[in-house]
């Protein structure tokens, strides 16, 4: 007798024995127990999930000498034969290589005829998304109205390209893939049966090969005994199957914790002289961050990594060396050199490259931990350069017309041509002066002299944290740049709310300017007769020159 592959020996043959598609298994019992039998069915999911098994044993309930019903006898000539695959009334058809509107024409005139033999015709159409657009069209009216004795069941691996109009006439399953730990106790069970000894380790990388699908997952479990014998270690089933180990993927985070660059360039030649896939090894470098990062964020008892439970306890132990931040920022570094490699002419460059980049990585220290490690108590004085980024996030200004203020005066702009004579040294300011004297102090030290201007004809008042100015209508807008903000900010020793209240009252409050001299008058009329001057007084027809200053004895 021939060799059955363990994958087929150990088909389910009723809905007991599947595993991992609970909703597909309550739903199909409980239509076949209530007689509500749908003449279409669509089973749609990944590979390996049990679809056209599912497929099979809905044949044999609604076959059975027994039935129809959700628990078939299994002796009777129509369960044995639907199970060895030579039934007559249940036909199976692969789309993939019968997928014109010939193949499907024939199938109509053979769902004209009646079972031969048992209570239903069924068609099984695996790969079904791969018919052709005139066949789907040629079956349309078949599906929707076939004969009493005719149920379709439609497998594929890719919903999306069933025809609407076909997935409308039909009831839909989506398969789901098996659980890590199911498709672990389904092959702990088969190696019972089988007589082999295997640890939970290379069970976890057999199950960790199918990434869900049974199907894939007892093929390599078939490979590892022709080559490990009736005892599997999971050291041996690695290299077999080509699976890098948590040893081989630890050394990498090793060199994190250690942030040692060499041992990252040693790792590269490692796999270069041994002839492994830096491609593979990234994808698996990428999925074993992954595996950290969730074991940092649930702990050791969690059901979303893919590991047996001591290695999931060693991951546990790695990831206590690393914050979730930097683990997210490995995970997409990783991510990033995979997609790299997979168009790079030279992959060990860009993975060498990759690696480094992910010590410098760890070596960087988030902004937030900076700014909470500065101290508290008096921060450092920022220049305006600096202190404007922070300035939007502070500033709050207000430009509120007093109340009692009458009608807004017409106030003209100042135009001046200032060229201040040479001033003497100012005097130190102590701590002890007035805000507005230390505030000038500073800004003409730095020759803001429009700012200060700005300042010395504004009220300048302090409470409660926050500096607020009084200023007629031109100064409001001075008063909230850049440079008074970074000057309170120096003189202050900290960051300071600022509110600028319009308030032109100080403007009619303002003593009387003196009467100029001789000399200011002559020194008036010169500055009027520049041309540039009496440019922009033809632009600004209302401005009024309120003061000169001869900066002609200025060295």
């Amino acid at each position: 007798m021939s060799y059955q592959v363990i994958a087929r020996k150990y088909r389910p043959s009723d809905f007991d024995e599947l595993i991992g598609q609970e909703h597909v298994k309550h739903t199909l019992d409980n239509a076949i127990t209530q007689k509500r039998i749908a003449h279409g069915y669509i089973f749609a999911g990944q590979r390996g999930t049990g679809k056209t098994t599912v497929a099979r044993i809905m044949a044999r309930c609604l076959n059975c000498v027994e039935g129809p019903t959700a628990n078939p006898c299994g002796k009777c000539s129509s369960c044995i034969e639907v199970v060895q695959g030579n039934a007559i009334d249940v036909i199976e058809i692969d789309a993939a290589s019968n997928r014109g509107i010939n193949e499907m024409r024939e199938l109509r005139e053979n769902v004209r005829f009646r079972p031969s033999r048992d209570r239903y015709k069924v068609f099984i159409i695996d790969e079904a998304h791969q018919i052709t657009t005139e066949a789907f069209n040629a079956l349309l009216k078949t599906l929707e109205e076939p004969p009493e004795w005719a149920v379709f069941i439609l497998c594929t691996t890719e919903t999306h390209k069933i025809p609407v109009t076909i997935a409308s006439r039909c009831q839909q399953f989506s398969f789901r893939s098996v659980e890590f730990a199911e498709v672990m106790e389904r092959m702990r069970y088969i190696c019972k049966q089988e007589g082999i000894d295997a640890d939970d380790d290379a069970l976890a990388v057999l199950a960790q090969t199918g990434e869900g699908s049974v199907r894939d997952s007892l093929s390599a479990l078939d490979q590892a005994i022709a080559c490990c014998g009736t005892t599997l270690k999971a050291t041996e089933v690695r290299q077999l199957l080509g699976i890098f180990g948590i040893d081989s993927l630890g050394d990498v985070s090793q060199a994190l914790i250690k942030q040692d660059s060499a041992r990252m360039l040693e790792i590269v030649m490692e796999l270069e002289r041994s002839g492994q896939s830096l491609q593979h090894f990234c994808r698996e470098l990428a999925r074993y961050f992954r595996n950290l990062l969730v074991a940092k964020v649930t702990g050791p008892n969690t059901r979303l990594i893919a590991a047996s439970p001591s290695e999931i306890k060693r991951m546990v132990e790695t990831a206590e060396n690393f914050s979730e931040h930097d683990l997210t920022r490995y995970l997409q570094l990783t991510l990033d050199l995979f997609r790299d490699l997979q168009h790079s002419l030279q992959p060990r460059l860009h993975m060498e490259l990759g690696l480094i980049r992910m010590v410098q990585a760890g070596k960087l220290t988030a902004i937030e931990e900076v700014l909470a490690s500065l101290p508290q108590s008096r921060p450092v004085a920022l220049s305006a350069a600096a202190a404007a980024p922070r300035e939007r996030a502070n500033l709050r200004v207000s430009v509120e017309p007093k109340a009692e203020a009458k009608a807004e005066p017409k106030v003209e702009p100042k135009v001046e041509a200032k060229v201040e004579a040479k001033a003497a040294p100012a005097p130190a300011i102590s701590e002890d002066s007035p805000l507005k004297e230390r505030l000038l102090a500073h800004l003409n030290e730095q020759k803001k002299k429009f700012s200060a201007d700005a300042v010395q004809n504004a009220r300048v008042m302090e409470s409660a944290g926050a500096v607020k100015f009084l200023a007629p209508r031109e100064f409001v807008r001075p008063l909230q740049s850049r440079d008074i903000a970074a000057a309170l900010t120096a003189v202050l020793g900290r960051m300071a709310r600022i509110e600028v209240v319009q308030d032109d009252s100080i403007v009619e409050a303002k003593p009387a300017a003196p009467k100029p001299s001789q000399d200011d008058e002559a020194t008036r009329e010169r500055a009027l007769e520049n041309p540039q001057v009496q440019r922009y007084r033809e632009i600004f027809k209302d401005a009024v020159v309120r003061g000169v200053r001869d900066l002609s004895n200025q060295e």
